[in-house]
């Protein structure tokens, strides 16, 4: 059938033509389009919608864009149903922001996108040594992002676009003076309060849990009991130096190359020289460089007539601070040291010689070369080893994107083994035991790397025991790895944590004991005040807290139109604290530089709560509907405030 296809290649191409044009006609090209964005309808914006497959790219990019920026940022909190959630909000934003654009005609031209590309650190990191821009890298750098380089400007453009629509609100908000300073003076006021705490430690010794009561708390939190997910592998990497390794030297070649560069092997000429400045800045008018110049043509008649008058000539005339003193002395010198103009009458002079006028950007030198240092050449066993080195490395560096390319293809093609592809790349295959997804205290290199590891515990990895992908790990270094046994993260036995178990529900009834009494005891004091509390301290959003935050809001935010006033607060595992607030201060004058970026500040919140109540409306108007779930969260919820 394949040798048909391949000899009537014509025919089939008229077959499918055929097939094809009725398709587009009946259907239409939307509606290949609604075939290929088909999946469930995440979320909508007025008569748009984001498909479940749009999220699941948008995340990936946000993902692999997280992971460039923050290395050692926890896998399972990007792939966190949370961080998923997240992704769609700022999914939904761009698209509302992109509809109130278009709305408003706020559309970005040819000139504003060039301008933002031209100042864009990235870009410019792009750019050849002659300014000009790099191709080769911009269309890698677009590709990273799935993008063409005509999609990357798309984007761009887009985005400027956005931002314009937010750029009204925000750049425009503004807060009257009066307006501030009420706010912030509230803000920052200063309360007294006396706060007794009672915490779960001083209500330990009042628990003794029963082994109902332990082995109930385990049944109950078992994710408080696990041991850690692990597994064993096998990886190999490949680096510069492993293909270093296994490039053999052609032995006249090594020679070729030494007779070529002994002299450089061996090591730099050195040469000494005097010289007499006379200085001529760059905006020295003509007449006077023309007379500078005169003068120093007259020296240099004169110390040719008499040459040992060198070093004294310099010593009156050179205005050289740093050689003048020394007879003009530069004591020894290599290439590079000096500017070009110098260095290359130096360099073409012999041992003796007084040169001509020489122009720099200092001025007009007359140098003389006083002496040569010629390193000894070293044989060619002396530098075999240093020639073989730079040899190799050379072509290691021309080699190892041909070797990647292997590599990369290698551990994809036959995906059940890197045995194949260590063979051809004469790589060694490693092991290790109990890896685990987070890189364990001290560990380094290739084990030690997020993609790397991420790699490892993806759900192909772990369920089909496949090669992962080729991993960039550092420069001109991959790697990649198989999964030869893996174990699930287990609830451990109870006999095994039963001390843990204990000490964690200990915690968990002493605070709830220390908070029932410090429940009681707020009604109590209520009606009854005690004969004795703690001295008072100053409560106050502003320097160092001396009070827990929870507590510190409790305080600030009470009512104190009768003075004084009780407020409890729950601090959860930190047990509960009960305040008596009695005096309300004001705040501290701040002095006028503190007290003018508070108010800029203060300027930036209102631009920030318009901007939400901005973007609240636009959902409004164009009708958006998140139909995703939103996850639940483990977060601590807000502590509760009894007054």
């Amino acid at each position: 059938m394949f040798e048909f296809v391949r000899k009537h290649t014509k025919v089939m191409m008229i077959l499918m033509f055929l097939m094809i044009i009725p398709a587009f006609v009946l259907v239409g090209v939307d509606g290949f389009k609604s075939i290929r964005a088909s999946g469930d309808t995440v979320a909508t914006i007025g008569n748009h919608g984001i498909t479940q497959s749009e999220w699941d790219a948008a995340h990936k990019t946000e993902v692999d864009r997280l992971r460039v920026s923050v290395p050692n940022l926890d896998a399972k909190l990007l792939d966190s149903p949370a961080a998923r959630y997240m992704t769609l909000e700022r999914l939904v934003r761009e698209r509302v922001l992109t509809e109130a654009a278009q709305d408003a005609g706020l559309n970005t031209s040819d000139a504003r996108l060039a301008r933002e590309l031209q100042q864009s650190p990235t870009i410019a990191a792009l750019r050849k040594p002659d300014g000009t821009l790099d191709i080769e890298r911009y269309r890698e750098l677009a590709g990273r992002q799935g993008l063409t380089t005509d999609g990357f400007e798309a984007r761009v453009r887009t985005q400027l676009s956005q931002r314009q629509v937010e750029a009204g609100l925000v750049d425009t908000a503004f807060s009257p003076a009066g307006l501030v300073d009420v706010s912030l003076n509230a803000f920052y006021e200063r309360r007294e309060a006396q706060v007794t705490r009672f915490n779960p430690a001083d209500y330990a010794s009042k628990i003794n849990p029963t082994d109902a009561e332990i082995e109930a708390f385990y049944q109950a939190n078992p994710k408080l009991f696990q041991a850690q997910e692990s597994a064993n592998i096998e990886y190999v990497v490949l680096d510069l130096d492993t293909v270093r390794k296994s490039i053999a030297l052609n032995e006249a070649d090594v020679k070729t190359y030494y007779e070529q560069n002994v002299g450089r092997l061996s090591g730099k000429e050195e040469r000494r020289a005097s010289h007499i400045l006379l200085s001529a800045p760059k905006e020295m008018s003509a007449d006077e460089r023309k007379k500078t110049r005169e003068r120093a043509e007259a020296l240099l008649a004169q110390v040719r007539k008499a040459p040992d008058t060198f070093a004294d000539t310099a010593r009156k005339n050179s205005q050289d601070p740093g050689s003048a003193a020394n007879g003009g002395d530069l004591d020894f010198f290599a290439r590079g040291a000096m500017v070009k103009p110098f260095e290359e009458a130096v360099f073409s002079m012999n041992k003796g010689d007084i040169s001509d006028v020489v122009e720099s950007d200092f001025g007009f030198h007359i140098i003389r070369l006083t002496d040569v240092k010629t390193p000894k050449q070293r044989s060619f066993e002396e530098l075999r080893p240093a020639i073989e080195l730079d040899l190799k490395t050379q072509q290691a560096q021309r080699k190892f994107a041909e070797a990647a390319e292997a590599f990369t293809n290698g551990v994809y093609e036959q995906s059940d083994s890197l045995a194949p592809v260590a063979e051809r790349l004469k790589l060694e295959v490693k092991t290790v035991s109990n890896l685990q997804r987070k890189p364990v205290p001290g560990a380094t290199g290739v084990l030690a790397n997020p993609k790397f590891l991420a790699a490892v515990f993806s759900a192909d990895s772990l369920d089909k025991k496949r090669n992962t992908e080729a991993i960039e790990v550092g420069p001109n270094q991959l790697a990649a790895a198989r999964v030869t046994q893996y174990t699930a993260a287990t609830t451990r036995a109870l006999a095994d944590v039963r001390a843990n178990v204990k000490e964690r529900l200990v915690a968990k009834q002493a605070a709830e004991l220390a908070k029932k009494d410090g429940a009681e005891k707020l009604v109590a004091w209520k009606t009854k005040e005690p004969e004795h509390l703690p001295a008072a301290v100053t409560v106050s959003r502003d320097g160092t807290p001396v009070v827990p935050g929870p507590v510190m809001d409790a305080v600030l935010q009470a009512d104190t139109s009768a003075l004084p006033v009780w407020v409890g607060v729950d601090l959860g595992a930190q047990g509960y604290a009960v305040a008596r607030v009695t005096k309300v201060m004001p705040r501290n004058a701040p002095v006028a530089a503190t007290a003018d970026q508070e108010r800029k500040q203060f300027a930036q919140w209102v631009a920030s709560a318009e901007n939400k109540a901005y973007y609240k409306m636009l959902n409004q108007r164009f009708k958006v509907a998140i139909k995703a779930p939103r996850p639940s969260t483990n977060a601590l919820e807000p502590q509760n405030v009894a007054e």
